[in-house]
């Protein structure tokens, strides 16, 4: 769910490319270009290390980037000079791959230039800044050894103090849901510092002297995250910022974010008409389920309240708190085999799936997310993390897991690992193109996850009344994320509104509810993700199954569809139905 922003290069760097291409001849350009995507790719790390570290590219692990206006200004010339280069490559004279690539970064030099702009989110979103993540990627990772990396820990923290003073420095009139996010986030990380440090340093060779410097060093740091996130608690803020984008900003981020053939109004349409789609859907199947799950008891008149009380009655069915996440690590190979017995597509045994508690850096948007290593360090684990119940009411965790039924907890472990998340990105890494795989698009990766769901009740998958029911529930929550989040950031949609359209219209419980509503407060665009990439995948291969009829292959249009990588579905679309035209000639 995240995207990091490209930035800053060389000026000799910028140079040289443009007199390249200036003197290039048309068969070169293409070699023009794959040299030119080599440099800007390898300048880019030494702009943003720890982007690189979560792409496997360890180099820069020392490094921690203070955000001031040095920085800003480095983004702002860089994406205009970028911008300005592009220009030298024609279009028509690339090959099919170096098309997108091209469409591809200069969609992400746009956003650059918006984010800072237009956007400046820098001002209102404390939560941009917290170190935790960048250190934990240290401490987890396993492609060097432990005492080269807490080396690169050491130097890391020495910035750690001018880091949060940029901040603050930087923030104005910041939202009050992403103050409270960035002081939950900090102070959730500080245990990086402390017991994950002390733990490493414990089976770590350094000598007393490192360990020492190290522990001090650490004491410094928890003292910044820690005087952060009193700073935010203390800060005088009568003029908060609206976490609402408003349409004109919205209208820009959707088109830059999701890349989609449709527009942001026009998703929401789709959306409306879907949702009533489902209801129809629902209602049939709730009709036919009454009599088994509410005897005799009379049907209300209401539709939408005879869904309700047969969904109700099935999601008493569900795992207790403490099995929650034994459950999903359960289902994963469960998943695997059925994906394999199907034939629906490879999945490399190879690649490791661990099943993990949410990291407290990480809490307070997302109950469940996918960690996946990048293209350089492919055989890295990837991490499905699990929101903990530890600690909630017990009246909230029935409520979670009510939502998070035996039935939907399956079509979850679909969406966020097999065959959706961890299966995507797996192939991701392995795309020829190194720009497809670090400028993963949303829409696409969201929207595979929830075409995956979708595609594998097709095939039979635990085929029943109930679970296409609560499939259906599932999809009316991906396609209401969308009106919410559309609603919310562009027609000013009350809280009351959006908990009514969420547990009324969505079937969703209150807790499932409570927690949309934070992440709305506190993300933009993200959660149209899901249906505006879904609707293209899902209508794009119904288009190819009429047109190849019999000659269709589902195994095959899956793994080459996830061969171009994280690619905008739009584009990878063009290139199969141009691949698909040669080879009909």
């Amino acid at each position: 769910m995240k995207k990091i922003i490209v930035t800053a290069v060389l000026l000799t760097f910028l140079i040289s490319c443009k007199k390249n291409a200036e003197t290039v001849v048309p068969e070169d350009i293409n070699l023009a270009f794959e040299n030119y995507k080599e440099g800007f790719v390898s300048s880019l790390w030494d702009v943003y290390p720890d982007w690189a570290a979560y792409q496997g590219f360890h180099k820069g692990d020392s490094i921690l980037v203070i955000s001031d206006s040095v920085f800003k200004k480095k983004q702002l010339d860089f994406a205009h000079a970028q911008l300005d280069s592009l220009e030298h490559y024609p279009i028509k004279s690339l090959s099919d791959n170096n098309i997108i690539d091209f469409y591809i970064i200069q969609n992400q030099l746009k956003t650059v230039i918006f984010s800072i702009d237009k956007l400046k989110s820098n001002e209102w979103n404390p939560a941009e800044y917290n170190v935790g993540g960048a250190f934990a990627e240290i401490l987890n990772g396993k492609y060097d050894s432990l005492d080269a990396r807490l080396h690169s820990f050491n130097a890391k923290m020495t910035n750690i103090p001018a880091y949060y003073a940029a901040a603050k420095q930087n923030l104005k009139n910041p939202t009050l849901e992403h103050t409270a996010l960035a002081i939950a986030q900090n102070l959730g990380g500080i245990g990086i510092f402390e017991q994950d440090l002390n733990a490493a340093l414990s089976k770590s060779k350094l000598s007393v002297a490192e360990k020492k410097e190290m522990s001090a060093k650490a004491k410094i740091a928890v003292a910044a995250i820690k005087d952060y996130a009193n700073w935010l608690k203390e800060l005088d803020n009568k003029t908060p910022r609206s976490f609402r984008l408003g349409k004109e900003l919205y209208d820009t981020k959707f088109d830059l974010e999701i890349q989609s053939s449709y527009s942001a109004d026009s998703v929401f349409a789709k959306a409306v008409a879907h949702k009533a789609d489902l209801h129809e859907k629902m209602f049939r199947l709730a009709d036919t389920l009454w009599t088994k799950y509410l005897k005799k008891e009379p049907k209300p008149t209401d539709k939408l309240q005879l869904i309700k009380k047969v969904i109700d009655k099935i999601s008493l069915q569900h795992t207790t708190p403490a099995k929650f996440q034994s459950e999903i690590e359960k289902q994963i190979p469960e998943l695997a085999a059925y994906v394999k017995e199907k034939d629906l597509l490879y999945i490399d045994p190879s690649k490791p799936l661990v099943v993990r508690k949410e990291p407290a850096y990480m809490a307070g948007v997302a109950g469940a997310s996918i960690s996946a290593p990048g293209p350089y360090d492919k055989n890295a684990n990837t991490y499905y993390n699990v929101g903990s119940l530890n600690g909630w009411s017990a009246e909230k965790a029935e409520s979670y897991l009510r939502e998070y039924n035996d039935y939907v907890l399956q079509i979850l472990n679909i969406h966020e690992a097999i065959p959706g998340h961890y299966t995507q990105l797996v192939y991701s890494n392995q795309s020829p193109s190194i720009i497809k795989a670090l400028f993963g698009n949303g829409a696409m990766i969201e929207g595979w996850a929830v075409y995956a769901e979708r595609m594998m009740l097709e095939s039979g998958y635990k085929n029943s009344p109930e679970m296409w029911l609560m499939y259906y529930k599932w999809n009316l929550r991906t396609t209401c994320n969308t009106i919410l989040d559309y609603s919310v950031h562009s027609k000013n949609m009350s809280k009351e509104e959006a908990m009514s359209l969420l547990i009324n219209e969505a079937f969703q419980q209150q807790a499932e509810a409570e927690g949309k509503w934070t992440r709305v407060s506190v993300s933009q665009v993200q959660l149209c993700s899901y249906f505006a990439g879904y609707t293209e995948i899902y209508d794009f291969r119904e288009l190819l199954k009429k047109e190849k009829g019999a000659e269709f292959n589902l195994k095959q249009f899956h793994e080459k569809f996830l061969s171009y990588g994280s690619a905008p579905v739009k584009y990878i679309k063009e290139l199969m139905v141009k691949e698909s035209k040669t080879k009909k000639s």
